[in-house]
């Protein structure tokens, strides 16, 4: 006997029967599969946190320590979705599911090369970089203390208040400058003395002023001294040289440097030194036959000018 052919709509009316059926026996297990996602994911929340306390305790790196916590969470969340898929009956979607995530991770990869590029930098930069919080840096031409840092940049707080987002991979590749990578920072500044002034003399009371400040590092390794750096115009430049400590670089570097120069300045006048400020050359083109000039600090050359 033939069987009896079913019309388009009974066949229909059937798969939609065999589908809902096979959809209620695999419905539990569907159900523990993203129970099992859900708890994967809350347990690797509680876990990141708790690793990343423990890891800013013992680790002086906040970056490592925020890679390594959110290195945990991955693979805490890749292993919760193997497992749901090992429970929704899924065994053989999971190759497949790694696969596309490589694969979409290679699009993505040259779809976001500049996000790409810093998150790598800063998973580098992790491991090895060349300064920490609160370092007084230079990159490029941006030069500031660094406030924050993260995989994609790094936070520079200048000295005229402006804030700037350094990508990672900038610092990776371009020139820095620590100026407190060791603590200590050598500061400079020129003075003129007159060419009939005693230079011995005049780099002696220079001296003296470097060894009396109390903020000035001196030691075996950070000497202070000063030496004969140019016959300009109307002066002998002499250069000074001294060390301060880093820890607060802006008034290290640029408060003790002024009031260092103002204290060289008034001792060097009280000695009876001169600073004769730089000769400037006058040329007047014209057809005056006499040009004229008058010397205030000097009357005879008043009474001289009248005559």
């Amino acid at each position: 006997m033939l069987p009896l052919l079913q019309s388009p709509g009974e066949t229909i009316q059937n798969s939609l029967q065999n589908y809902y059926e096979e959809f209620l026996r695999v419905l539990p297990r569907i159900a523990l599969a993203i129970l099992v996602i859900i708890l994967g994911v809350l347990l690797a929340q509680l876990l990141t946190n708790f690793y990343k306390r423990r890891f800013q305790q013992k680790s002086e790196d906040p970056l490592m320590a925020k890679f390594l916590a959110q290195a945990v969470k991955i693979v805490l969340i890749i292993i919760a979705i193997m497992l749901a898929l090992k429970v929704a009956g899924l065994d053989g979607i999971a190759t497949g599911l790694l696969t596309a995530v490589g694969g979409g991770a290679i699009i993505l990869g040259f779809a976001f090369q500049d996000i790409g590029k810093n998150f790598l930098a800063g998973v580098i930069l992790a491991f090895n970089r060349p300064f920490n919080i609160n370092d007084t840096i230079k990159v490029d031409n941006i030069f500031g203390k660094v406030k924050a840092l993260s995989f994609r940049y790094s936070h520079i707080k200048t000295f005229d208040g402006r804030d700037i987002y350094i990508p990672n991979s900038d610092v990776l590749t371009k020139p820095v400058e620590n100026f407190t990578a060791d603590g200590f920072y050598r500061v400079d500044f020129t003075v003129g003395i007159g060419y009939e002034d005693d230079i011995v003399a005049a780099k002696q009371v220079i001296q003296e002023i470097l060894d009396k400040n109390t903020e000035i590092i001196s030691d075996e390794t950070h000497e202070n001294f000063v030496i004969e750096d140019e016959l300009a115009a109307s002066t002998v430049n002499l250069k000074v040289f001294f060390w301060v400590d880093t820890v607060d670089y802006r008034r290290a570097s640029r408060v003790l440097r002024g009031m260092v120069i103002r204290e060289v300045k008034e001792e060097l006048f009280k000695k009876g030194f001169n600073l004769p400020a730089d000769i400037k050359e006058l040329k007047i083109y014209g057809t005056e036959d006499a040009i004229p000039i008058k010397f205030r600090n000097n009357p005879e050359f008043l009474k001289e000018g009248e005559k």
